[in-house]
Order: structure tokens, then C-alpha cells, then sequence
């Protein structure tokens, strides 16, 4: 088992014992309802009082439904709390293993392993009890009838070997058609997941029809994983089917000739029936099988995310400064192209600095490290002399925040997208610098107006995403982040912006405007810096025109 699947069996706990004491009791009273019944045969045959073995078969029927009942309680309650542990976790993975590292699974098929596969681990502790208590059955049964004859147990040992034979191969095709199918689910809900956030530009390009044929073309592909499901448990079921009265066949034709010698009686040979018919019954547990099987693949799909190494952080604090942000011999690569190239370059505290250059050129990825949206894989990121891995999670985001071209805004209401956890002091400073105030305020419940209910323009939306990351105290991060706003709105923010003394801001822009007010320009070439200098300087040069397009 791997280490997530055993992981997940553990993680049953308690309800664990009571699932396997629930499977004991209604095992043993299985076991022994067949005897009892025996003896109330060979009472009957020789006249005497039946009345006590029919008593004691009908309490322990009764226990075999108690047995039932709580196995039944007990699993549901099993999986359900194991599945919100588990989608905790997922989500918790997701959520520390960064924006970077989480690119590597498209959002859909996330949402796939969350949502559904989870449910198919959780069952994995109840699933493997089942299986264990499905071995008690043919097990008791075959030192039963070694009581009754040895030769029973011989003929019962003889077909129960073929129908191990039939579960194991099972089990083999049934974990790696599970998988098949649960990748092929992931892939069209990754699709759907994408057309769903690019639905208006489907819309206004006409390409709806196009887009569905693209989403559900692996479609076929899944309706074959799910008849390859269906033809191995039926499979199974048929090989089963037949192992199964060939053991009771065998059992049977052995205890005639055992009657017939006079070795056992009527009772033990009606016991002997049903033990044969019990540990023929083992082929019947497919099912319980298949669920150990899905259990796996779930697991399995889970592991991919969990083991994604997560982003770390060190325990180191701050020392006094102003927001001095240093990038030191810095590259970064991503599938074998190279984005940012021996990056050496500081950024004074306190400066409002714009980072400027064609597409493509790295400026996004040079935001993303100074926000530690990503790593570098050379070279070190400081703040006022710190790397920035080795600070404490609180520290890094209390010291630094970024927005975004296109902000992604959460929470129950405005004031939560603004100002997660802030008092609402703080939370009205932000949004009027940014000039979120001018329409928040107009909305019927203000900032406490449900997300859901607060209809907002590109700009409107960049705005409220400018508010979230104005809490910043020595590093400021926009990404393009007022690409969207009217050049009214973008210049009071701007001029806010490099007012607001106290913490260095590095901002990715397009708008000559921008760069222009800014204290210096880093131009960024080919993933290479190009040159750091005032605006005014920079535009003597063609190239750097150029690259405002």
C-alpha cells in the first residue's frame, strides 16, 4: 500500500474496531448458524425437542442483523469523516504548494481529485476491514468442516483456490481500469472548468458548438473505461458464479458418500452445505473488491497532489528598513526555456519603481519572485537584507502584497475581498486610496453587500484588488494591476502610489504614464535587464519605445 492509502486506512480511527467488531459478531454468528441448524435437523430426524436449537438460530439471526446494522452505521460514518480530513488536506496542499507548482494540474481536474476521487479514497479503511472479514467466513468454514470430516475441507479447499484465482485477477484489472477511468474524468472536467471561465469570449467568437466538441472529446474514451468497469465485474461475477456450486458441488458429493458410510449425520451434511456455501460466497464479494480497487486509484490521484512538495518558509523576522528589495544572480527556467537570466538588480527602499518591457520579455515572473509567488532556481530574493524563503509566513505577508491584472476576489462580501480579518479603519483606508470607496459605497449594503451581488466592471474589479494588497508595509507588488482602469482613475492612483512614502512599490506596466512618474524604469530585454534608469532618460532610446508598443 502506499504511503497515502495506508495513511488514509488510519486515519478510520476509531470507527475502525467498530467496523471490524461488527464484521466479527456477524461472522461468528454466520459460523454458527449453521450448526445450530445441523443439530435442529438431527433433533428433528431422531424426534426429539428441536425447540431450543430453533431459539438459539433465530437470536443469533437477530445478532447477524445488529451485526449488519452498526457495520452499516459505522462505515457511512467512517467515510464521511474521512473524506473531510482528506479534502481538508487536499485543499490545505493546494492552497501551500503555491501558484507556481500548482500550474502542473489544471483547475477542473483539481477540483476532480477533491471533490470526487476523495470520496473514493475515504473508503479506503472500511474497504480493507471488509476485505479482511471476508476471509473469516471460508476460513471458519474450512476449520468447521475439518470438525465435521477432513475430507469436506479437502473437496471445499480444491474450488476455493479457483475462486481466489477469479478475486485476485479482479482486483489486478478492476485498480487499473479505476485509474483509467478517474484520469479521463479529471481531463473533461478540466476542460468544462476552462470553458466555464472563458464563457463570454466562447460566446462573442461563436464557438460554442466548437468548445462542446472539445470538452466532451474524451468522452468515448471515458465510455470505454466505464465498459471495460463493467465487463470485468461481470467477469467476475461469472467466473464466480461457476467456482462458486462447483465448491458446493464438491462439498456435497463428498458428504453423500460420508452420509452414506455413515461417518457424519443429515445435520452435519445440511452444515456442511451451507459452510460450502459461504466460502463459495467469497466470489461473490466483487463488489467489495472493486471498492478496495476505486479506494487505491482514489488514493493513488490524491498522492499526485499531496506529494507536490510545498512552498516552505523559514522563522526569521524582519529587521528595521524601508522595503530595500535585492534580486542576486537570479534565473529562473520552466520547461527547458529560460525566463529570467542572471538577474542582478536592486531596488532602493522606499522607490517607486516601473518595470517595463515587450511581452514575454519576464516582468511578470520578476513580480512574482519579489512577492515569493515563486522561487528562483539560481540566485537569492532579499528584502531589506533577508531572503525571502527564510521568513516566517506572517512576516512575508505582512510585509508584502500584490495585485493583479486580473484579481481574483473571495470572500463572503466586498469588505472581505478588500480586507480579509481587518477592522473596517483599515479596510476604508484602502479602499479610498485606491478609489474602491466611489463605488463600493453606492452598493445598497456597502461593504457588507455579498460578493455574489456586486456587479463590477474590469477596472471596478482591479480596484477592489488594489484595496486587498494596499496593506503591504515594505513591499508594494503590482502586476499590471491598473491595466484596466480609465487614464482618470489610474492617474490618481498613481499619483497616490508614489506618494505614499514608507515602502518600496514595484510595478509591471504598459502605460508610458506610469513609467514616466515613477522614481527609475527597469527595462527588461529577453529576460535579461536591459538597463535601470530614469523614464526620461530611457526614451531616447528606440528600442525602449518600442516596448509600450
Amino acid at each position: 500500500m502506499s504511503t497515502t492509502f495506508g495513511a488514509i486506512v488510519r486515519r478510520g480511527g476509531a470507527w475502525l474496531p467498530v467496523i471490524g467488531f461488527a464484521a466479527l459478531a456477524g461472522t461468528l454468528s454466520t459460523l454458527a448458524l449453521p450448526a445450530v441448524l445441523g443439530r435442529a435437523v438431527d433433533a428433528i430426524v431422531a424426534g426429539d425437542d428441536s425447540g431450543r436449537w430453533l431459539v438459539l438460530a433465530a437470536a443469533l439471526v437477530v445478532v447477524g442483523i445488529l451485526a449488519d446494522l452498526i457495520d452499516a452505521s459505522a462505515g457511512i460514518a467512517c467515510v464521511a469523516s474521512t473524506t473531510a480530513w482528506l479534502r481538508n488536506r487536499l485543499v490545505r496542499q493546494v492552497l501551500r504548494m503555491g501558484p507556481d507548482r500548482a500550474r502542473r494540474f489544471d483547475t477542473g481536474d483539481l477540483v476532480s481529485r477533491i471533490s470526487g476521487n476523495a470520496v473514493d479514497a475515504a473508503q479506503a479503511g472500511p474497504a480493507v476491514v471488509t476485505v479482511v472479514a471476508a476471509v473469516l467466513p471460508p476460513a471458519g468454514s474450512l476449520v468447521l468442516l475439518v470438525v465435521i470430516d477432513p475430507w469436506l475441507a479437502v473437496a471445499f479447499v480444491a474450488g476455493l483456490a479457483v475462486v481466489a484465482a477469479v478475486l485476485r485477477a479482479f482486483t489486478i484489472r478492476s485498480t487499473a481500469v479505476f485509474t483509467a477511468y478517474q484520469r479521463t474524468q479529471g481531463r473533461i472536467a478540466a476542460r468544462l472548468a476552462e470553458s466555464l471561465a472563458g464563457a463570454r469570449t466562447i460566446a462573442a467568437a461563436g464557438t460554442a458548438g466548437r468548445e462542446e466538441s472539445r470538452v466532451l472529446e474524451p468522452l468515448p474514451e471515458l465510455h470505454g473505461h466505464g465498459r471495460q468497469t463493467w465487463q470485468v465485474l461481470s467477469r467476475a461475477a461469472a467466473q464466480g458464479a461457476v467456482a462458486g456450486p462447483l465448491v458446493l458441488v464438491a462439498v456435497l458429493a463428498v458428504g453423500g458418500l460420508a452420509l452414506v458410510d455413515g461417518r457424519i449425520t443429515a445435520g452435519d451434511l445440511f452444515a456442511a452445505s451451507r459452510y460450502a456455501v459461504l466460502g463459495a460466497g467469497l466470489g461473490g464479494l466483487a463488489g467489495v473488491f472493486g471498492q478496495l480497487a476505486r479506494a487505491r486509484a482514489g488514493a493513488a490521484r490524491a498522492a499526485e497532489v499531496l506529494t507536490v512538495p510545498a512552498v516552505g518558509h523559514g522563522s526569521r523576522g524582519l529587521p528595521e528598513g524601508t522595503g530595500r528589495l535585492e534580486f542576486r544572480h537570479v534565473t529562473v527556467r520552466s520547461d527547458g526555456t529560460t525566463l529570467l537570466d542572471d538577474v542582478d538588480l536592486t531596488v532602493p527602499g522606499g522607490a517607486t519603481v516601473a518595470v517595463v518591457g515587450r511581452s514575454g520579455a519576464g516582468k511578470s515572473v520578476l513580480a512574482a519572485l519579489a512577492a515569493r509567488l515563486r522561487d528562483p532556481d539560481e540566485g537569492a530574493v532579499r528584502l531589506d537584507g533577508v531572503p525571502l524563503g527564510e521568513l516566517s509566513h506572517a512576516a512575508l505577508r505582512t510585509a508584502v502584497c500584490a495585485a493583479f491584472e486580473r484579481p481574483v476576489l473571495v470572500g463572503a462580501t466586498v469588505g472581505d475581498a478588500i480586507g480579509p480579518g481587518r477592522d473596517r479603519a483599515e479596510l476604508l483606508t484602502a479602499a479610498r486610496a485606491t478609489h474602491a470607496h466611489e463605488f463600493v459605497s453606492r452598493y445598497p449594503e456597502g461593504y457588507d453587500t455579498p460578493l455574489a451581488d456586486a456587479p463590477m466592471s474590469g477596472g471596478e474589479a482591479q480596484r477592489v484588488g488594489l484595496a486587498r494588497a494596499w496593506h503591504a508595509r515594505r513591499l508594494l507588488v503590482l502586476d499590471d494591476a491598473t491595466s484596466s482602469l480609465d487614464m482618470v482613475t489610474e492617474m490618481q492612483i498613481s499619483r497616490t502610489l508614489t506618494g505614499d512614502g514608507g515602502r518600496t512599490r514595484l510595478i509591471v506596466t504598459h502605460r508610458v504614464s506610469t513609467a514616466a512618474r515613477a522614481d527609475c524604469v527597469v527595462w527588461l530585454d529577453g529576460g535579461r535587464v536591459r538597463a535601470v534608469a530614469p523614464h526620461h532618460r530611457l526614451w531616447q532610446d528606440a528600442g525602449y519605445r518600442e516596448a509600450f508598443g
